[in-house]
């Protein structure tokens, strides 16, 4: 089969590799039908991510249709039509009755790696490093899927791919990052990063009643989608001190909840963040924590960060101070995603969101070695890519992406603080 394998740092190949086996009664073996690149890969794509091996195939945002299943995957039927959670959970542990899926003591079969770095293991994952398994990821025509009995979730024929697809990973992780904030009537919550997790916890923030969302970034094509499709006021902070500007939009407290959807690889105009840049780039530090320091400092007393954003190592310069003061709640982790799937299918069947606004490119898997480049880079307004294995590049593949952008064009320049739901 065709597979998007890593080959090294900014080295990405399709290649052919051999095709997937049942390996254990619990596992089915799944015909991709379609899959995506992930904000979390380009950490993979940059080198941030440890213990990955030159052919492992990459990805863990898939969906496809079961063409195998072990006997003991007595939940599925050759036929069915699934959409697999990026965590892997073998459903009788202690985390996973307590359901703490993404803490799973027994998918990780090299949980002594994690152990080593962070002193316990979380589950496994797909196509994410040897630390977290090893597992053969979705960037590929078929995937084995262990513990298939629990994982996949069965989606009705009445909703089409592209709605269901992100159930495997951004659209639980965007609602738990907003689950996390306790919203109560009234809140406002402030959401670093307006990329595909952002977005979801922007749109997550309203479904779990905030009364306003602010979102930060600087690309004019994310604030844009922030504000027309998530009713975000909006920060663009290469144009304002997002510090200031926060206090002055809550009357001097600052926000309810702050949502860090950024994670290691943050940019910044402040001088903390040229800091992490020379670090980071002189291999003096693993992560850059721009975004989650501006968070902390913005957030009320007494209020809620939450982190959906991904976190490898050991953080410099951390806040801790402010974070102890102000009495703040952090809370993070890894998406418990047997626990929300559901609860957000049964949103998408009620019409209340239709998670494939967030596309805006639509390729075949041999395009994806260049297409992870303009993901990374931000070019062509790229926000999220969507990929058909065994599928040319569609002919039209652009045309919702060129749609958006003459959309951006006709609105007016953002502001210090577009209010997108007036």
């Amino acid at each position: 089969m065709r597979a998007v394998c890593w080959e090294g740092t900014e080295k990405i190949q399709v290649e052919t590799v051999p095709d997937p086996v049942i390996l254990n009664p619990r596992d089915a073996i799944i015909k991709v039908t379609t899959t995506a690149i992930c904000g979390s890969d380009l950490h993979i794509y940059d080198g941030y991510i440890p213990t990955m091996q030159k052919g492992d195939v990459l990805g863990h945002e898939f969906m496809g249709e079961v063409v195998e299943v072990g006997k003991e995957a007595t939940r599925l039927n050759v036929g069915d039509r699934v959409v697999v959670p990026f965590t892997i959970a073998c459903g009788h542990c202690y985390y996973c009755k307590e359901q703490l899926w993404s803490l799973c003591d027994n998918s990780n079969p090299n949980a002594w790696m994690a152990e080593k770095l962070y002193g316990y293991s979380g589950s496994g994952l797909f196509g994410y490093s040897h630390m977290y398994g090893g597992y053969p990821g979705g960037q590929a025509e078929y995937a084995r899927v262990p513990f298939a009995d629990v994982g996949p979730l069965k989606v009705p024929d009445t909703l089409t791919d592209e709605q269901v697809l992100f159930l495997s990973d951004i659209f639980p992780t965007g609602y738990m990052a907003a689950e996390n904030c306790n919203i109560r009537p009234g809140d406002t919550v402030a959401v670093w990063g307006c990329g595909p997790v952002g977005q979801f916890a922007i749109k997550s923030a309203y479904l779990l009643g905030a009364e306003r969302v602010i979102a930060i970034d600087r690309f004019a094509e994310r604030l844009e989608l922030a504000s027309s499709q998530g009713e975000a006021e909006t920060l663009n902070y290469e144009r304002v001190d997002v510090l200031d500007a926060l206090r002055q939009m809550t009357g001097g407290q600052g926000p309810d909840s702050c949502i860090d959807a950024v994670g290691l690889e943050a940019h910044g105009t402040t001088l903390d963040a040229w800091y992490d840049r020379a670090k980071t780039s002189m291999l003096m530090a693993t992560d850059r924590t721009h975004a989650l320091r501006q968070a902390i400092s913005a957030c009320r007393k007494g209020g809620t960060v939450s982190i959906p954003g991904v976190y490898g190592g050991w953080l410099d310069k951390f806040p801790m101070g402010a974070a102890f003061a102000k009495g703040l709640t952090l809370k993070m982790g890894q998406t418990h995603m047997h626990k929300y799937m559901p609860i957000l299918l049964d949103r998408i069947e009620r019409g209340e969101i239709d998670p494939s606004f967030i596309i805006t490119h639509r390729i075949g898997l041999e395009d994806a070695p260049a297409m992870y480049r303009t993901f990374r880079d931000k070019h062509d307004s790229c926000i999220k890519v969507v990929m058909k294995p065994g599928e040319a590049t569609p002919d039209k593949a652009k045309a919702g992406h060129e749609r958006r952008r003459a959309d951006l064009d006709r609105n007016v320049e953002l502001g210090s603080a577009g209010t997108g739901r007036e």
